[in-house]
């Protein structure tokens, strides 16, 4: 503030005087949070200067609040008690004086809101000041019918001087670490100059930053698939009698993974070995008659009977379903079909390698004339997303497929070395590194691109 603080005298209103600024100290410190240590101030105020309402309000980022009232209602800020309030602290935090009403003095400063807020009674408001900036102000309210005297308004101004410092250390307190930050840089930057510049240095820093090179890496969504899938189809017309797998089991090279109903076939093979030892006996009869023509077609017949009977067991044989490989079942679980008809051709399950996998990356449109065969990458699968997979993209197909609203590409890569615990079918976001771009680019380039495609769209 602009006046000087007059000095306690030693008599006994100056001892008066001490014993009521201890008071109010004792008050402040005693409370550890802000609006607490100022109703307590509030309080003791009240009870020294006989007020029937003093209020005590802080500036926070420009806008000033009630923080503390000796009165047990709390004021609404909305409330026209409390607009009257905070104006006559603006008042005297404007002026940088403590203003009262009625004035004590023949040159008052200006007094229209104290005038407004005392009305038939008085009020006084003395502004509160830390490190040299005003911080809030201190608001009394009575109605004893008498003015508010210099010595009182004196006690007051002794009293703010260490209330305002106080008050401030126990918000800054109170502050969450990046409100503390934003305290310091508007300390540190409050006068016009220091504002620009911290505002030309924010714009060159922030100039230099958008301007470095950084990794531009395409993000898509991505699938592990074996590197071979292999279907396992039904030979014939048939039931499906054992399911020896489900999907997710290892299976070995020529492991039975499932068997058909085999009954007529055995027929079938029974019958055809029958006719075959007929004939062959028919040519034994008719060598021994030396009948050539009647050992002729016997030998013919017996051979198409041979023919039907490898036929029959080739059929046989393949009412077991064997595994062509080593692998892993990712499709087909038969286990609740048992007896079901299967048709020849149907796709009974699905195989795919233990260890050869690819990855399928669908790359959106906008992206895939970035990639290019060769580029490395990382995939983070969704369950393992701590395990990046390193990978190589192979190939691009050329042909996009649309789902789920959006166009895409698949790009095909393999895994750059072999990782336990792989399953095809997982899935998760895949990150291409496609080379170096300004940050400033990685930034705002899809926003640039769809304002151009926007521009395009209604022919400007």
């Amino acid at each position: 503030m602009d006046q000087a603080f007059p000095t306690l005298s030693p008599g006994p209103q100056g001892l008066a005087a001490q014993d009521a600024i201890l008071r109010c100290q004792a008050a402040l410190l005693a409370r550890s949070g802000t609006m607490q240590a100022a109703t307590a101030l509030c309080v003791e105020l009240a009870q020294l200067q006989s007020c029937h309402r003093v209020s005590v309000g802080m500036l926070e980022a420009g806008k000033l609040r009630i923080v503390g009232s000796s009165q047990t209602v709390e004021l609404d800020e909305r409330h026209e008690t409390a607009v009257a309030i905070v104006a006559a602290m603006h008042e005297a935090i404007d002026q940088r004086l403590s203003v009262a009403w009625p004035p004590a003095v023949s040159a008052p400063p200006i007094s229209l809101a104290h005038r407004q807020l005392a009305g038939n009674a008085e009020a006084c408001s003395v502004p509160m000041v830390s490190s040299g900036a005003i911080v809030g102000a201190i608001t009394l309210e009575r109605s004893t019918g008498a003015f508010f005297r210099p010595e009182q308004v004196a006690l007051c101004e002794d009293i703010a001087s260490f209330a305002g410092p106080v008050l401030a250390l126990k918000r800054q307190a109170e502050l969450p670490w990046h409100g503390r930050i934003a305290a310091s840089l508007r300390k540190g930057f409050g006068s016009p100059g220091k504002r620009q510049a911290a505002w030309a240095v924010g714009a060159l820093v922030a100039a230099a930053v958008l301007a470095m090179p950084q990794p531009w890496r395409i993000s898509a969504p991505a699938r592990l698939e074996g590197s071979v899938q292999r279907a396992v189809v039904a030979a014939a017309d048939g039931f499906l009698q054992q399911a020896n797998v489900r999907p997710g089991d290892r299976v070995v090279a020529g492991q039975v993974l499932a068997q058909l109903s085999s009954q007529d076939l055995e027929l079938e093979r029974q019958r055809r070995e029958s006719e075959l030892r007929q004939h062959e006996s028919g040519y034994r009869a008719a060598q021994a008659r030396n009948d050539r023509t009647q050992m002729v077609i016997s030998q013919s017949r017996a051979a198409e009977t041979q023919a039907l009977l490898a036929l029959a067991e080739t059929q046989l044989d393949r009412t077991r379903l064997q595994a062509p490989f080593d692998g892993i079942v990712i499709k087909g679980d038969l286990s609740q079909t048992l007896g079901a008809p299967v048709q020849r051709g149907e796709v009974l399950m699905v195989l795919a390698p233990n260890d050869s996998f690819r990855l399928i990356v669908e790359v959106d449109e906008t992206d895939i004339a970035a990639i290019r065969a060769g580029q490395k990458g990382q995939l983070a699968l969704a369950a393992r997303p701590d395990q990046p997979l390193a990978f190589t993209t192979r190939r691009i197909v050329p042909v996009a497929t649309s789902a789920d609203g959006r166009n895409y590409f698949e790009v095909e890569a393999t895994p750059d070395q072999a990782q336990a615990n792989l399953r095809p079918g997982l899935s998760g976001v895949a990150k291409i590194e496609v080379g170096e771009r300004s940050l400033a680019w990685l930034l705002f380039h899809r926003a640039a691109a769809w304002l151009r495609l926007s521009l395009w769209t209604v022919a400007l």
